[in-house]
């Protein structure tokens, strides 16, 4: 398992391939992403269609990179929750925060409108 990086067009696209997103998966999401935002990226993409399980160091990954994208304009949006994903996004309220998507293309499509 890995995170898979990609851009598209001026969008990174970083896809989680793990079954559960802890501290160890954190640090290097964080890392990879601080290395693209230092670049110049601020529009990510984050595909959590793998991922069955997320701990707060996940969580507290993207929330910083939520922020940083904002600082200069940009945004982050996630894709693809599977239930127990989904449900600590509700109980959490994060929904509130964060633009989430079923479909990676969709959310490709809604930086551009």
């Amino acid at each position: 398992m890995s995170i898979i990086e990609e851009v598209i067009d001026d969008i990174l696209v970083e896809i989680i391939n793990y079954d559960r997103a802890t501290l160890n998966e954190a640090e290097i999401l964080k890392g990879m992403i601080n290395k693209k935002v230092d670049l110049g990226f601020n529009k990510i993409i984050i595909d959590l269609s793998s991922c069955t399980f997320m701990d707060s160091t996940f969580l507290g990954v993207l929330v910083n990179t939520l922020k940083k994208a904002a600082k200069t304009g940009g945004d982050l949006k996630l894709v693809g929750f599977q239930p127990a994903v989904r449900s600590m996004f509700e109980l959490t309220r994060l929904f509130r925060v964060f633009d989430t998507y079923s479909e990676l293309q969709t959310a490709i499509k809604s930086f551009y409108n």
